[in-house]
């Protein structure tokens, strides 16, 4: 991080490799695609250039990134919702019990998901990402060790059972 502060192409193309892939997963796990990727991609860098001056810990650059990337994924989809309508997209149901279920244990997640540490939260959202990330990508991203994202991860969905009431 220090040689891309200072100007190093060399540092750029090293940490585009490296954090690339995990910010088109965090893109995708927002269910964006193609273009919005891309955008969502190219923005998480043009505000890492923004602020690199400014970045304090720049061992946490990883971490930083992640976090950037979802920012800018909501934010996409903020725009999407305001700028154009979902169109060609019917629910498969059979019947209205499935659309109150399906709101209900879509609600009940949220709730749970909300009541995690953020932490916990944060972890459960890259698990489930897509493509599915490896846990030294996951660790990178969080700013963990690598050898605590598993057992990290398995206490994360204990605790979301627990608030799930699911045993």
């Amino acid at each position: 991080m220090r040689r891309a502060r200072a100007g190093d192409p060399a540092a750029w193309r090293a940490l585009v490799a490296r954090y690339s892939r995990l910010l088109c997963a965090i893109a995708r796990s927002y269910g964006l695609s193609g273009a919005d990727i891309d955008d969502v991609v190219q923005t998480t860098w043009l505000r890492l250039v923004e602020r690199l001056p400014r970045l304090r810990d720049p061992a946490r650059a990883g971490a930083w990134l992640a976090v950037t990337a979802r920012r800018e994924s909501q934010a996409v989809l903020r725009r999407r919702g305001r700028e154009r309508p979902l169109t060609g997209h019917t629910p498969v149901v059979t019947g209205p019990h499935h659309v109150v279920f399906g709101r209900e244990l879509a609600g009940s997640v949220a709730a749970a998901l909300d009541a995690v540490p953020p932490r916990c939260r944060a972890l459960l959202e890259l698990s489930i990402a897509s493509p599915r990330l490896s846990y030294a990508e996951i660790s990178t991203a969080l700013g963990v060790p690598l050898g605590s994202v598993g057992p990290t991860r398995t206490r994360c969905l204990l605790h979301l059972r627990r608030r799930l009431g699911v045993t």
